[in-house]
């Protein structure tokens, strides 16, 4: 099932898409897709009354972040072994945690904007994951994908020069206005029988950058669920980013591509939707 919400920056609606591919309005159900709504069953009320739903109105051309105000991104760290190797970075033994903050998030077409003072905005196509049930000391990761309500598209958008060469954390680099496409929808767990086995892919301007496959995760959503509860508690409403494979424009050969205004940025996941972007200067 593919929750999404539509319309307008502020005036999204939550919506299911039909079997015909349109668009059912479920606001008789929820206000909003949000960690409420996850916690409280709404992903299995909007199953039982599907099929009496009404078809969304008004404008339908964009689409919001598929969660309402999540309250923490978690964000793993060359997770892919290639994207480890092209940093020039030993493959980590754990994996490597860095936040970015709820406010990055936009929308999958929503437009991305490059810093002021930056020369190095890059992009990371990545699997991202919405907890649905809170996750606290999971026992295993056999427990741990009980806790996901489904997987998304995000865009880890990073400045590698606030990043690494500023000193201090990664969150510098991380949590620039518009650095977290999100969507276009939120596909529910149980239609995404192996999240190891996604195909993911990112081009520049109708050139392909990134061209990989979760399978090659360091740290599969599982493991990544397990450790995270040891350390924090996941709330529903949460979204981990997982990682990104390579060919970043830091890991390419000097002149490196990094992004500039006008850019078209286009990523998808097999089964999860595509995003594109237009970069700007804030």
């Amino acid at each position: 099932m593919k929750l999404a919400r539509i319309g307008a920056h502020g005036q999204e609606r939550p919506a299911v898409q039909a079997a015909d591919g349109g668009w059912l309005d479920i606001s008789a159900i929820t206000e909003e897709l949000d960690g409420a709504f996850l916690a409280g069953g709404g992903v299995a009320a909007v199953r039982e009354r599907i099929d009496s739903l009404p078809p969304l109105t008004g404008p339908t051309d964009r689409f919001g972040p598929p969660v309402a105000r999540p309250g923490k991104i978690v964000c793993i760290g060359l997770n892919y072994r290639d994207h480890a190797v092209e940093a020039g970075i030993p493959v980590p033994s754990e994996p490597v945690l860095f936040m970015k903050a709820p406010d990055t998030v936009v929308g999958p077409t929503d437009e991305i904007l490059v810093p002021r003072r930056s020369a190095k905005t890059d992009y990371e196509v990545e699997l991202a994951v919405v907890i649905g049930t809170t996750a606290r000391y999971v026992d295993s990761p056999a427990d741990a994908l009980a806790h996901v309500a489904g997987y998304a598209v995000a865009n880890d958008v990073s400045e590698r020069e606030f990043q690494i060469e500023r000193g201090g954390t990664w969150d510098k680099g991380k949590n620039s206005e518009t650095f977290n496409p999100f969507g276009p929808w939120l596909v529910t767990a149980d239609d995404v029988p192996d999240p190891r086995a996604l195909a993911l892919s990112l081009s520049v301007n109708g050139e392909v950058r990134q061209n990989g496959n979760t399978a090659d995760m360091i740290f599969g959503v599982a493991e990544i669920i397990h450790y995270l509860s040891q350390f924090m508690v996941l709330y529903p409403g949460d979204v981990i980013n997982t990682g990104t494979p390579a060919g970043v424009a830091m890991g390419m050969a000097e002149p490196k591509p990094y992004l500039k205004a006008g850019d078209l940025i286009e990523a998808s996941i097999t089964g999860l939707g595509s995003q594109r972007q237009t970069v700007g200067q804030a």
